[in-house]
């Protein structure tokens, strides 16, 4: 000690920029390599026409308690219960020999880890193809993605035991949804509240679309689907509360009034967010189900025929190589883009759903309006579904992210993002047989 207050400091400085500069190159060394670039390649598919039979379930989803908050960069509160609970719910479809499986977890998002466990043990119950969803609310559990970007951004350190709580609970859905299944008749409609949504960046700004589909038995309802795009982030960041903000809300409110088990199911607007405003608190979040849950109520369905079609096809697509320079300054570049690739994808999963007049191309991110009319234009689907089957953050258009304007300061990728996906969506919607 004697000897190290004998050493001026300035002598000191040399090294001290020699371990900076190191780690610095160090850092900024290409570690992420080259990624391959092929064709996109059809994973499944399965397709049918005629009666259609639906099953629906919900299953309470437990988390380890304690477990961490998640939805936003740290601090993260850590929650002992939830308030409301949250919740798996699963429809089961099937018409002329085809059968899809839908589950929707109360979750910011899902892996692909999550998404195989799920159709691995669902497959007992005969569920070959298998959609794993997430309602992406900003205030629900974290732990189960084991990607350091991932727990660094938003979900919290990994925990092994918040993975088989959530695969637990989708499983028991879609087993006791396939348990339930009985003849059904299926009526779709669509409506517009642009006043519950808006935008937050220089892209298109959302128009509100809520697609609402209803699957009734004799007996009543079996399940309705609704297609609504807005970010669930009304509840307080601090909260130590697990929560799944409105979309579990609106569920369960849609469930009291006799609608059967209701998914909310996001859509192609991952730049939008919540614009209702009345109370505060969560006075405001349950005002605002209370909202959607009315809207959705009114909106007029018109019955299919008898024959129904049914068909889902799922194509993995490459990912280009990660791209950090609209996410971090231009010097730290590199190790940004280093970091990324330790924690990306490189290949994606992109699916295409039809369900009579319904023709959905899947995306496992959040792709933005811009995004979604360019996937739209590409398939000449009827809507796109976002979160489903993975998670590989936000999607942007390709001239939005050349100009850093958008949501392209969140985007993991380059701009070939979009092309990539788009790629995929267009093999999937031919192998789904879209009516284009």
């Amino acid at each position: 000690m004697a000897f190290l207050r004998r050493v001026p400091w300035r002598s000191l400085i040399p090294l001290v920029l020699l371990t900076v500069g190191a780690a610095y190159s160090l850092a900024s060394w290409n570690w992420c390599g080259s990624w391959a670039e092929r064709a996109p390649v059809v994973l499944s598919q399965a397709r049918g026409e005629g009666p259609l039979r639906a099953g629906a379930a919900k299953v309470a989803l437990v988390p380890p308690f304690p477990v961490v908050v998640a939805g936003y960069a740290p601090p993260r509160p850590e929650a002992a219960q939830a308030d409301p609970p949250l919740h798996a719910r699963a429809v089961v479809l099937e018409a002329g020999g085809a059968r899809v499986g839908l589950v929707s977890l109360d979750l910011l998002s899902v892996t692909m880890d999550v998404v195989e466990r799920v159709r691995a043990q669902a497959a007992a119950s005969g569920l070959g193809e298998v959609l794993v969803m997430a309602t992406h609310a900003h205030s629900s559990m974290g732990g189960y993605d084991s990607r350091l970007v991932a727990q660094l951004a938003g979900t919290g350190k990994f925990r092994q035991e918040s993975v088989d709580a959530i695969v637990t609970a989708a499983v028991a859905a879609l087993t006791r949804a396939a348990a339930a299944m009985t003849d059904v008749t299926l009526a779709v409609g669509e409506a517009h509240e642009p006043s519950l949504v808006y935008s937050r960046s220089s892209g298109t700004a959302p128009d509100g679309a809520l697609t609402r589909v209803v699957l009734r038995a004799k007996t009543g309802p079996v399940a309705e689907l609704l297609l609504f795009a807005a970010h669930p982030t009304m509840v307080a960041r601090e909260r130590a509360y697990v929560d799944p903000d409105y979309p579990g809300r609106l569920c369960a409110l849609r469930e009291s009034e006799g609608s059967g088990v209701t998914l909310l199911l996001q859509g192609a607007v991952g730049n939008a967010s919540v614009a209702y405003s009345e109370g505060k608190g969560l006075e405001r979040v349950a005002g605002f189900a209370q909202v959607l849950a009315t809207v959705a109520g009114k909106v007029a369905v018109s019955p299919v025929g008898e024959s129904v079609r049914l068909s889902l096809a799922r194509v993995e697509a490459t990912m280009p190589r990660p791209d950090a320079s609209r996410l971090v300054p231009s010097l730290t570049r590199a190790a940004g883009d280093n970091l990324l690739c330790e924690s990306a994808q490189r290949v994606a999963e992109v699916g295409a759903l039809a369900l009579g007049p319904l023709e959905l191309v899947t995306v496992p991110g959040e792709p933005t309006v811009d995004a979604g009319a360019v996937l739209v234009g590409r398939t000449g689907a009827t809507g796109v579904l976002g979160l489903a089957n993975g998670y590989v953050g936000y999607v942007e258009a390709p001239e939005l992210v050349n100009d850093g304007r958008g949501e392209s300061r969140r985007q993991y990728f380059g701009p070939a993002l979009l092309e990539r996906l788009a790629s995929a969506a267009e093999l999937a919607a031919r192998t789904a047989g879209f009516s284009r």
